[in-house]
């Protein structure tokens, strides 16, 4: 409450700053303001990022154990440095970003832009399985990594171009809806090219769900396959080529259409050195908290993701429909965007955060409770991928609104945005590699076999605790944590109005200043 005061009592001071009311009406028109082009062509931006990552996500262990053939404790190093590596580039970029020059593009433009053709190289060479046997971990483990750093250079700048494509924050997020919608679409695109292509080339029976072929005298560790290893391959080829093109395209559109507004950064900036940043954005308690509880909810989400395309496959049985199971999550978290950006416009981001997560719950426990049932877990697909679409909306609708609150605690201190957002995604990512590490060995322990179409029960009993047990319970510590986030909606809009007025009081300074 005292920091709402103090944040009510600086617009008050602000307000008496105000030189002249005509030269403020002058300038509120002259502000630019985002047309309804302008927030697609940004949202058009977040699509690469969620497509490499829904491919990524949901079939590249699938493809590192059965199609690359590769050891399940080969498989959980790579995942585990790869993106234990992405982590640790996330805060260094950030930093980097933040010290960047203003060009004629802009400056969070030209990291996007140089980004982009090394990391489509590099994604493309994830899928491609060589044909030589020794060093093959060594190139799955370099081309990772070499990715999530050129994908670090897109997404973090991107991610704080949030902050620079206009100074009202009804406008950011406005198009943060945009660009989350648009942004799970591209998970849903992602997930419908990867998932359709490689899942019409099976190397299983096409019965493999009849109990006479489970039950059969065939050693487990023969398959019968209806087609070869090297279509696999080729299918998986195929489909990243064509999420390569998608991803030019899209930062093309992004370039095109957007424009860095030069007066959304302050003039004055007093230069801080990278521990210095580091320790202001850690010591800012509302940043914290936020970025415990997220921390937790995304990484439960993430635990699912990871592990589902196995789970369907291997503790269903539903082999032949995974991959059009997980084209309807991400369909219906799509659709449901635009409820959630009414929810929380409605009721507040806080409480859209609670019910977002919460909702998803008892539907993990359904599908891991009940005996396999296709139609069942379309029924569930659909109403978990509600949740899927608040886990993706929230945490960039609400980042913003820390960042704005560091400012007002700060007002001395600027043009750090893009390390509130390094960080965060540098939890993230560290945690989800470690999750996905530590995934792939307990079915290792649990005596996953490498390229088998049928798993012990073990794997199966395994893959049902990574996307129930763990998942639920990491969702349940985050919303605790939740509890504890300071910015309720009053002390939103008082921090909006102090940094509105303090914006137009500058403008009207400088207006002053060239006239006279």
């Amino acid at each position: 409450m005292a920091k709402g005061q103090d944040a009510t009592s600086y617009a008050g001071t602000l307000q008496t700053l105000k030189p002249q009311k005509d030269i403020s009406e002058t300038v509120k028109k002259q502000k630019p303001q985002l047309s309804v082009c302008n927030k697609l062509c940004f949202a058009f931006g977040g699509a690469p990022y969620q497509i490499t990552g829904s491919a990524l996500g949901f079939f590249l262990q699938m493809f590192l154990l059965d199609v690359a053939q590769l050891d399940p404790l080969n498989a959980s190093i790579i995942l585990f440095a790869g993106r234990a590596w992405d982590a640790i580039t996330d805060p260094t970029v950030g930093f980097l970003v933040s010290h960047s020059r203003w060009t004629r593009v802009g400056r969070m433009m030209p990291w996007i832009l140089c980004s982009t053709p090394f990391a489509v190289l590099t994604y493309f060479l994830i899928w491609y399985v060589p044909h030589f046997e020794e060093g093959k971990v060594l190139w799955f483990l370099v081309f990772y990594c070499l990715f999530q750093s050129m994908q670090t250079c897109f997404h973090v700048p991107y991610s704080a171009l949030t902050m620079f494509i206009s100074t009202k924050q009804e406008e950011r997020d406005s198009a943060t809806a945009y660009r989350m919608t648009v942004e799970l679409l591209g998970s849903m695109l992602g997930t419908a090219i990867q998932g359709q292509i490689v899942g019409s080339v099976s190397t299983c029976p096409v019965d493999d769900d009849n109990d006479d072929y489970k039950n059969s005298t065939i050693p487990p560790t023969v398959n019968r396959t209806i087609t070869s290893l090297e279509e696999s391959k080729k299918a998986y080829m195929i489909s990243s080529g064509v999420i390569c093109i998608i991803y030019i395209l899209c930062s093309v559109i992004l370039f095109l259409g957007v424009k860095e507004q030069k007066e959304c950064v302050k003039r004055k900036s007093k230069p801080l050195t990278f521990r210095q940043g580091l320790k202001l954005v850690v010591s800012h308690g509302p940043y914290v908290k936020l970025v415990s509880a997220f921390l937790c909810t995304t990484l439960g989400f993430l635990l699912v993701e990871g592990n589902f395309s196995l789970f369907l496959s291997y503790a269903l049985g539903q082999r032949k429909d995974f991959q059009n199971i997980l084209l309807v999550i991400m369909l219906s978290a799509g659709l449901t965007i635009p409820w959630w950006q009414w929810f929380l416009t409605r009721f507040g981001k806080k409480t859209a955060a609670f019910c977002g997560n919460l909702w998803a719950i008892p539907f993990i426990i359904l599908i891991v409770s009940v005996k396999s049932n296709l139609a069942l877990s379309y029924v569930v697909s659909v109403a978990a991928g509600m949740s899927v679409g608040a886990s993706f909306l929230l945490p960039w609708s609400m980042l913003p609104d820390v960042v704005d609150d560091f400012k007002v605690t700060n007002p001395n201190v600027h043009g750090h945005e893009a390390v509130f957002y390094s960080f965060y995604v540098f939890f993230i990512k560290f945690a989800s590699g470690l999750s996905l590490g530590i995934s792939t060995l307990c079915l290792k322990f649990a005596g996953y076999v490498t390229g088998n179409c049928f798993q012990p029960e073990s794997v199966s009993t395994t893959l049902k605790v990574l996307v129930s047990a763990f998942p639920i319970a990491l969702i349940i510590v985050g919303l605790l944590i939740l509890r504890m986030y300071p910015i309720d909606e009053e002390r939103r809009q008082s921090n909006s109005k102090v940094l509105q007025a303090s914006l137009e009081s500058e403008s009207e300074t400088q207006e002053l200043g060239s006239i006279a």
